[in-house]
Formats: structure tokens, sequence, C-alpha cells
């Protein structure tokens, strides 16, 4: 009997990736009021101080276990709202009305915290090591001004899936046409140093027509990079029968516990010349349907499949292997990154087998529908 292939389910990391990740946007935090974020195994607390500053700390008092998220923003500082200690950004518990002093061991944990791009950023390190500032990802050029739309901004819950199964997206060149019925025509991988990159020009799906990313008149453009572990920027050109688009997609997660994440994506379009704002903001909602319907399709696939460590590839597959160890190193130590994780590789598929077959099985399903008069010659 031949041997049979057996399923490796045995990645389960120990701690959360190491880096910058987004809480989400700026102007939902910035209301004088505490806002609770599940994140890394616990709960956050997000407050504007008096400044203005977002500050973040983990979510439970260091007196007695109060959650703060329920609390009062007092001045700069959040107050408990079981026996009302004053905490600053700073994790320094600043004032306990009732006591003539503060223990001086009263700290807790905070989380570095950077706007960009009008999103909230925060650094996570098991180790402890402070906040790498040359890690955040790029300030996006006309973001944030009249030229762009508004972001559009949405939350999902992937309760039973590690994060790294969004990650394997990145080089996963054959999902978009079954799963997000498009046809991939270049896919292009290239990996280095804490950024991993996806180039892709895909057509629309003419079997598929209003299911997946338009049609056969539809080409996208894609640009798609991860800066860090958990924070992509996907740099987007829609052309549609001569109508061209620029539109700039995130797609971020955070994680919840070792074994589920919560995953955001929001986009924003640059306004067409002499186009208004109602109608920039129309397509920019469009947009946002059309690829929240894409995120969708894929949450069903994970919250059903099988992780595997070690899965069977087939030479169209890509650089799964060499994607995961790029993603490792934010798992380990500073000190045990190697080289190989960090080393520039890059990596194209050849989708023209594929495309081949594809088109054949397109047009077998175009036959299919079509009336049968329609088929008299």
């Amino acid at each position: 009997m031949a041997e049979v292939r057996e399923l490796d389910r045995a990645f389960t990391p120990e701690r959360y990736a190491r880096g910058w990740h987004c809480l989400g946007l700026e102007r939902d935090f910035a209301d004088g009021k505490p806002h609770a974020v599940e994140a890394f195994g616990g709960k956050l607390v997000v407050w504007q101080d008096g400044e203005g500053a977002l500050n973040v700390l983990d979510g439970y008092c260091r007196h007695m276990g109060g959650d703060l998220t329920q609390g009062t923003v007092k001045g700069d500082e959040i107050a408990c709202p079981f026996h009302d200690w004053r905490w600053g950004g700073d994790g320094k518990c600043k004032a306990i009305p009732y006591a003539r002093r503060v223990p001086p061991r009263a700290r807790t944990r905070t989380y570095p915290t950077v706007v960009r791009n009008g999103q909230v950023m925060v650094w996570h390190d098991a180790e402890g090591g402070p906040a790498d500032f040359d890690e955040l990802p790029p300030v996006l050029e006309g973001i944030g001004t009249d030229e762009w739309t508004d972001w559009t901004w949405t939350v999902l819950d992937v309760p039973t899936a590690h994060c790294r199964e969004i990650i394997d997206n990145v080089v996963d060149m054959a999902h978009f046409f079954y799963v997000h019925f498009a046809f991939p025509t270049t896919f292009r991988n290239v990996f280095e140093g804490q950024t991993a990159s996806q180039f892709m020009e895909s057509q629309g799906r003419p079997d598929k027509a209003g299911e997946g990313y338009g049609d056969e008149n539809s080409i996208l453009k894609s640009v798609a990079t991860y800066f860090g572990p958990s924070y992509m920027v996907n740099w987007l050109t829609s052309e549609y029968k001569g109508f061209s688009t620029d539109v700039v997609l995130i797609n971020c997660h955070v994680p919840t516990s070792h074994n589920s994440f919560k995953l955001q994506y929001g986009l924003s379009v640059r306004k067409a010349r002499g186009l208004d704002e109602k109608t920039a903001d129309y397509i920019a909602q469009r947009f946002t349907t059309m690829f929240g319907q894409g995120f969708l399709q894929d949450v069903h696939i994970w919250l059903n499949k099988a992780p595997v460590e070690n899965p069977l590839l087939c030479e169209q597959d890509g650089p799964v292997y060499q994607l995961r160890r790029w993603y490792q190193q934010f798992y380990v130590d500073r000190a045990e990154v190697t080289p190989a994780m960090t080393d520039r590789f890059e990596f194209e598929v050849d989708t023209t087998r594929a495309n081949e077959n594809w088109r054949r099985e397109v047009a077998a399903n175009l036959a299919a529908l079509r009336p049968e008069d329609d088929l008299v010659s």
C-alpha cells in the first residue's frame, strides 16, 4: 500500500508576534471616553487625554483588577471604576484619591502608540524590547487630504483560526480563481527584511460576474505589502472600460488569542477630477463591498479548514514555506532571527497552464448558462 500523507497540525505558537499592530481608526477613539480592544490574549484600554494624545494600557487595574475600559477619563488619566485609582498613559499610577501616597511599584503594562495614516498603531514585543519606529508602515501620500475619500472600516471576528492563515494568502495564486472568482494573469512575490510583497494582475471571471472582482472587462493591478506581521497596504488600480480608479486598501489584524483574531479592512479611493463628494463616497463604498465579499469568502474557508504545518504543494502553489520562514522572525527572540528569515527572496508563478485550463472551465460554465436557442447555429 502506498504511503499516506498525514496532516501535521502542530503550529501552536506560545507568544504573539513582535511588531506594530493596528487597533482601528483614530477617529473612533478620539471622543474622551475609554474604549475596550481585545488583543494579545487580554483586553486593552484606549483613551484620549486632555492634550489629544491616544494612550493604550492593559485593560485591568493593578490594584484589585477593576476593568479600566468601564472607568472614566479624568483629565489626562483613566480612572478605575472600582477604587478610582488614576493611571497615566506612561503606565504609572498618578493618584489615589483616598490615599496619602501612591505605592512606588504602582505601574502597569503600556503599549507604545503612534497614529499613522489616521490609524492607531501599537507596538507589541513578548521580550519587552523598545518600540522600533523604523518598522512602522509608510505614510501614505495624499491619504487624509481632499484628494482621497475618508477611510471606510470594517471589523470581522475570526474565532477559530490562527492569524497565519491570512498571511498564507500572500503566496496563494490559485485561491484567487476558486475563492474570489478572478483570473490572476501575473503573480510574483518578494520577501525582504520585515516586508513581504505580492505583485498581481488579474481579470474578472465572466462566468461569475457580480460575484467576484468584476467581469471580463475588469483589470485589477495590485501591489500588496505586509509591513511586519499584521499590517498590509494594498495599492490597487482598477481599470474598467477605459475608466481607471486608484484605491488604497488596508488589510490588518490583531490576535485575540493563540487561535483567534480580529480582521480589519478599510479603503480610500482617489477622487477623479471633477467628481463630486457624494459620487466619490459611493464608489468607495462599492469597492468596500466588493473587497468585503472577498474577505468573507476567506473567513468561511479559515473557519472550516484544518491547520496544516506540512502542506503538500505543487509547482504553481508558490513559496509557502519561504513565506512562513519569513513570518517566523516575528515569533522568536530578536537574537534568534536568522538571515534566512530576512534575506531577499523572489519568486514568480508561471500562470500559463493554469489560465489555459481555467479559461476552458469558464467557457464551459458560460455555455451551460446560455439558453438552448442561443446554442443553435
